[in-house]
Parts: structure tokens; C-alpha cells; sequence
């Protein structure tokens, strides 16, 4: 029996009940901007209804054109697309489920030139400079959310979440930094804060009293000239007075400076600011349900947040792309079970910004449930894997459990491959996670694992299996710099196993994604902060906004002293880390700046001697004076196994590293693993 008595107690709304506090946050998955994609989007949401989700919200949906996110994407503002969501919605009613329908206007955010807002200003994240609406213009627009949410309910949904945050349309009429209007939409608060209460107090006279509304507040902009904590109460109350059923809570402006929902964000870094709302609210008698969001990724967590009374309901979005069964398997007691999110944003938000449909580094059949299918085999057939990273574990487990016998063989004494290192890194602690669920899928599904043993080809060609498949992984680059042996030289798999001591003064060479971590790894010394709530928010500048407008004015960051002294050096011109993922990159680039790191591009390495590194920057040359160089310059696929195993006739493999060495992607390793493990 569950012992997550909060988490998975129903919720009241008066109206209807909810079966339990979870609320499947809004993700734009890339599959709502096609409706020839609608088919896929059920299925994708019908997972996660069987699940047990209590109430799941879409991908946002503008509701005119000039609310597009991006050209021709997301809308729903005729009925005949509100027909094409039948299928999305029964789908989801089939499972038991509840959906609402999110109504996203992008404002200046919008990626098209097509933008409006309610001043000419410019977003720092877009091209776009937006038209300034006129009263008649931002009346119309009024118009376009409530018929969208009209449309919603035609359509069968069972509610509408308006999104309210992260810096978007409505959030842009609420600080003076986007509105410098001086009509009834301007000016005083009162007059910012109108638009939002008119959508909702419209939106409610539209679809009646037994429709749910979702509101997403701005509870905590991340912007120096933000709102400030009583407007945040303030607009709280409108909202809820204007027939809000839900206040869900929104954190950060997407062009604000401070990392929300990366997996170096504490987990619950923000609920205590839902809970500061919701006792205040409490104490003027307002009992309208608070969600509150934001690296929530365990029963655990979620649970303790509304023990603690710092919200009534807990949103998760990632972590239900990560395990669809999240909820079923909490509430049956198999929370060991659960594929944890490790908001690592590299197949979801990274795919997002790119314009590809989204999915899971830990789980790829999100968003592609009708195209990867695990399904029982055909054949049964005696199966090696070699080595037990990720790629090696994705393909034993999903072989096992579609019924091939699979021995696992790992040369180490423990499974994990390079996760065993990314785990290490401060920051990326929910690696564990990963591994923790892969240990227990081996055991569930079966697989005989072999660990402690460098299986060779001849064995292998002895044992008689019906074919192999060689995850064995990386070894590093040999970057062939004069000097390279000096005992003051090492490699990144010395430094984070721990087999070598670092000096004070390091220079890294190299500034790809390992390289990145290796310095991060370098700067601490001791607990992580992401382990650590106060000390992150001190270390980024986050303070109380009944104090700080916005969360952050006046505050400033107090990173800790970095423990030695790095460089990180990258051969190509231009900023380092400029491949790293989009929507993590340059918190990555901004954690080392603020530990004092010098990153430098454009070097050419000309050797190392007792004194140091002696590099060029561009034409100058340079000395770095350090005790360390640690190199960090790429791998090459391990796979000497491959050419005897094939000359003895066994149908050969490559995933992984020994397919391609490119940075230890372990979300093209998975996928790849668990796509090759479903043909079998």
C-alpha cells in the first residue's frame, strides 16, 4: 500500500474531484503543431491518463495567430480544429483521465513577425520586434482566449490552463519593463494586472461554472524590474475572485539569468514560494487550490511539499515524459520502479527549441509511442551485450523484456559505464537515478549480468550466441601534443575516478560537454549546492520577493570561493561551449564565470614542459603557469571485437560510444539501443 497519503489523496474542486494532487504539466512536444500528428498525441497522453495522471495539460495552443509560438504552430481558433481534437480527448476519457487544454499567446516571445504586445520592446531571445497593440487591438485579443477556451470545451476537454508566466503575452502586460502603456491597459498596476482578470472573468461567463480553469501565475519573475510580492498577492486574489479554479505556479521569465529546471536546480527549489502564496492567501480566507512546480521528480519530494502545506497539488511535466506509470507505480508501492527524470533537457526543451519533436533521454518512446513499440518476440534468441552504460543496459533490458535470453557482459565491478563519471560532476547527481532504475530493470527482466568480466571474442564465438551487440563504449582522443607524457599531464578519466591529484592551478583542454564538467568537477571542493537549497539561491542571487522585486533586485549572487584555479582552453574560435545544449549551455558557461574560470578559444597547444602549457591565442603566445593539464579532447569508439566476432560469422552490433564516439550522447545511445532492441 502507498504510504504518499498526500500526493495521492483526491482533490475537491467542487465541481468535479480529481483522483489524486498530480497535475501532468504543459510541454510543447512539437506534435500540437500538426494535426496530422493529433493521432500520436493521443496516444501519448492516453500513457499517461492509464497511469494515473490526476489532470493533464497540452502543449500550449495559441489562440489567434499572433499568438503562434512560431509560424504556422500550435491554434485552435475555429471549430473545425476543435473537431480534430476529438481523438486527443477521448483517447484520454477512455483511460479514465482528465485533460485541459493550454492557451498560450507567445506576445513578443513569438518566434514569427506576426508578434504583437503591449509595447514596441523587443525580447533579448527573439528577432522579432513586436507591434504595439492599439485598446481595440488588446480587446480582440480578449476575444481570441475566450473563444479558444469556448472551442476547448466543444472539443470535449475537461478544462483550460491559461498561461499567465514565464514571461509571456499576459506576463508582459504586468511589469513596467514590457508595458509602457499610459491607456487603461498601462500605467498602474490595476490597470496591468486588468488584462488578465478580464480573460479569466470571460473565459468563466463562457464556458460555465462546471469547466476547470487552470491559471498559470507569475509567482516569481527572475527579473530585476519584476512584480513586485504584493502585486504577485494581489493578482492572486483577482484571479481567484474572477473564477479561477486552479492557481498553478509559474518561476522565471525565459529570458531571466538563473537556471530553473535544470538538473543542477535543487529539487523543490521553488515550492517554498508557492507556499509563501498560499499561506497568504490563506490568511485573507481565499482556499482556491495552489500547484506548485519545478524539479519535482520523486514520489518522495512531491509528497513531503504538500505534507509541509506549501501547495495543494504538485505539477510535474519532464517526469512524466520519463515514466508515463509515475503515478501507478507510487500508489502500488513500486517507487523504486519509477524512470526518474534527470533533467538533463537534452531530448525534451533542447529538442523543443529546435524545432524536433520532443522525447526522453531516459525513455525515448515519449512522444513516439506508436512508433517505437516493445512488443513480445517473434523468435527467441540467445543474446550478448557487452558492456553495461547506458546503451549496453537500454538494449539487455528492453531484448529481456520482450523475451530473448541476454547475458550482460561489463569488464567493471559495477554497471554504469560513463554515467559512473557524469554522476560525479556537482550538479548531475540524478545520473544515480538512472542507474538505480537500470539495476532494477536487469533483475526484473531477467538478464544474466556478468560483472568483472572483459569477455573476448573467442569466448564469445565458444558461448554460441545468435548474435552480439558491442556497447564497450569509448577510449580517449590522442590529441598529440609535444609533451604530453610530463607527469603534470592527465587524462579526464584520471581526474574523476580519482586515480590522480590535481594541482592548484589546472588548465582543461578541451571545452566540449566533457570538458565543461571536468572544470565544474575542478572549482568544488566538497558537498554540492544542488544538494544544498539556501546555499544555490545565495549562489545565484535569488532572495524573498517580498523584499527582493521579482526575486531578485537588489540581491546579488554569493558563489562560493572556486577551489582551484582553471582554464579551459578549446582549439576553434569563438565562444567555448557554443555546442553545448541549448537551453543548458550557458547556465553551464555562467556557473564557471562566477567561479572565476577563463575560458579561451582559438589556441593552438605547442607543448608542455616543467613550466607549464605553452599555447598560442591566435598569433600570441602564452604561458600558462599550472600544476595540471588534463586532457579532455574527445574519444574514439572502442570496438576491437567487432571484426572477429563478424569473420566468425555472428551478426554484429554497434551502439553507443563504439558506434560513434560524439561526446558520450547517451540520448542517441539510448534511443539507438532500445530502437535496435525492439527489431530483434
Amino acid at each position: 500500500m502507498s504510504v504518499y497519503t498526500h500526493l495521492l489523496s483526491p482533490l475537491d474542486l467542487g465541481f468535479t474531484t480529481l483522483p489524486n494532487r498530480v497535475l501532468m504539466g504543459s510541454m510543447h512536444t512539437g506534435l500540437e503543431d500538426d494535426s496530422k500528428h493529433f493521432g500520436r498525441l493521443a496516444n501519448y497522453f492516453a500513457e499517461r491518463a492509464r497511469g494515473g495522471v490526476g489532470l493533464i495539460v497540452t502543449g500550449g495552443f495559441a489562440p489567434n495567430i499572433e499568438g503562434w509560438l512560431s509560424p504556422f504552430g500550435s491554434r485552435l481558433a475555429s471549430t473545425r480544429a476543435a473537431q480534430r481534437h476529438r481523438p486527443i480527448v477521448d483517447a484520454v476519457h477512455a483511460e479514465g483521465g482528465r485533460i485541459a487544454l493550454q492557451i498560450l499567446h507567445a506576445g513578443r516571445y513569438g518566434y514569427h513577425p506576426l508578434t504583437v504586445a503591449p509595447s514596441k520592446i523587443k525580447s533579448p531571445i527573439t528577432p522579432f520586434t513586436p507591434r504595439a497593440l492599439s485598446s481595440a487591438g488588446v480587446e480582440r485579443q480578449i476575444r481570441a482566449f475566450v473563444r479558444c477556451a469556448a472551442l476547448a470545451r466543444e472539443a470535449g476537454y475537461d478544462g483550460v490552463e491559461v498561461m499567465g508566466s514565464e514571461g509571456y503575452f499576459i506576463n508582459q502586460f504586468l511589469v513596467e519593463h514590457t508595458n509602457r502603456r499610459e491607456d487603461e491597459w498601462g500605467g498602474s498596476f490595476e490597470n496591468r494586472m486588468r488584462l488578465p482578470v478580464e480573460i479569466i472573468s470571460r473565459i468563466r461567463e463562457a464556458v460555465g461554472r462546471d469547466f476547470i480553469i487552470v491559471y498559470r501565475l507569475s509567482i516569481l519573475d527572475l527579473i530585476p524590474n519584476g512584480q513586485s510580492w504584493d502585486e504577485v498577492v494581489r493578482m492572486a486574489k483577482a484571479i481567484s475572485s474572477a473564477g479561477a479554479t486552479i492557481l498553478n505556479s509559474g518561476i522565471g521569465w525565459h529570458e531571466a539569468r538563473i537556471p530553473t529546471i535544470a538538473t543542477s536546480v535543487p529539487r523543490g527549489a521553488f515550492t517554498w514560494v508557492t507556499g509563501k502564496l498560499r499561506r497568504d492567501l490563506r490568511a485573507a480566507g481565499i482556499e482556491i487550490p495552489l500547484c506548485t512546480t519545478n524539479r519535482l521528480n520523486t514520489p518522495e519530494v512531491a509528497d513531503a511539499v504538500l505534507a509541509a502545506g506549501d501547495a495543494d497539488m504538485v505539477s510535474m511535466a519532464r517526469p512524466l515524459l520519463a515514466d508515463p506509470d509515475f503515478v501507478r507505480k507510487a500508489s502500488q508501492g513500486r517507487a523504486a520502479e519509477i524512470n526518474t527524470c534527470i533533467a538533463c533537457n537534452q531530448a525534451c526543451l533542447d529538442h523543443t527549441f529546435a524545432g524536433k519533436i520532443s522525447s526522453c533521454l531516459v525513455n525515448p518512446r515519449a512522444c513516439h509511442e506508436t512508433e517505437l513499440v516493445i512488443e513480445p518476440a517473434r523468435r527467441v534468441k540467445k543474446i550478448a551485450v557487452v558492456g553495461a552504460g547506458p546503451a549496453g543496459l537500454a538494449a539487455a533490458t528492453t531484448l529481456a523484456e520482450r523475451g530473448h535470453s541476454v547475458t550482460l557482459f561489463e569488464a567493471d565491478q559495477c554497471i554504469g559505464g560513463q554515467f559512473n563519471l557524469a554522476k560525479k560532476i556537482p550538479g548531475k547527481e540524478e545520473f544515480e537515478e538512472t542507474l538505480r532504475y537500470f539495476q532494477g530493470r536487469l533483475v526484473a527482466t531477467g538478464v544474466d549480468v556478468r560483472l568483472g568480466q572483459r569477455i573476448g571474442a573467442e569466448s564469445l564465438i565458444g558461448i554460441g550466441f545468435d548474435e552480439v551487440i558491442l556497447a564497450t563504449g569509448v577510449i580517449p582522443r590522442d590529441p598529440r601534443i609535444s609533451g604530453q607524457d610530463h607527469p603534470k599531464v592527465c587524462s579526464y578519466l584520471d581526474v574523476l575516478t580519482g586515480k590522480r591529484t590535481v594541482g592548484a592551478r589546472v588548465a582543461v583542454v578541451g571545452a566540449g560537454g566533457i570538458g565543461f564538467d571536468v572544470a565544474e568537477f575542478l572549482v568544488h571542493d566538497g558537498p554540492s549546492i544542488t544538494l544544498d537549497r539556501e546555499a544555490w539561491l545565495r549562489e545565484w542571487g535569488v532572495g524573498n520577493p517580498a523584499v527582493a522585486r521579482g526575486g531578485v533586485a537588489g540581491v546579488k549572487p554569493q558563489p562560493t570561493p572556486p577551489a582551484r584555479e582553471v582554464f579551459l582552453l578549446q582549439r576553434k574560435a569563438g565562444k567555448p561551449g557554443a555546442g553545448l545544449g541549448k537551453t543548458t549551455g550557458w547556465i553551464h558557461r555562467t556557473a564557471l564565470k562566477m567561479k572565476r574560470v577563463e575560458m579561451i578559444g582559438d589556441v593552438q597547444y605547442r607543448h608542455i614542459d616543467d613550466t607549464g602549457l605553452h599555447i598560442l591565442v591566435g598569433d600570441a603566445p602564452r604561458t600558462l603557469e599550472v600544476d595540471t593539464v588534463v586532457l579532455c579532447t574527445g574519444q574514439e569508439p572502442l570496438r576491437a571485437l567487432a571484426a572477429p566476432l563478424q569473420q566468425a560469422g555472428i551478426t554484429v552490433h554497434l551502439i553507443g560510444g563504439a558506434d560513434v564516439a560524439a561526446e558520450l550522447d547517451a540520448k542517441r545511445a539510448i534511443r539507438q539501443a532500445t530502437e535496435l532492441a525492439a527489431r530483434l
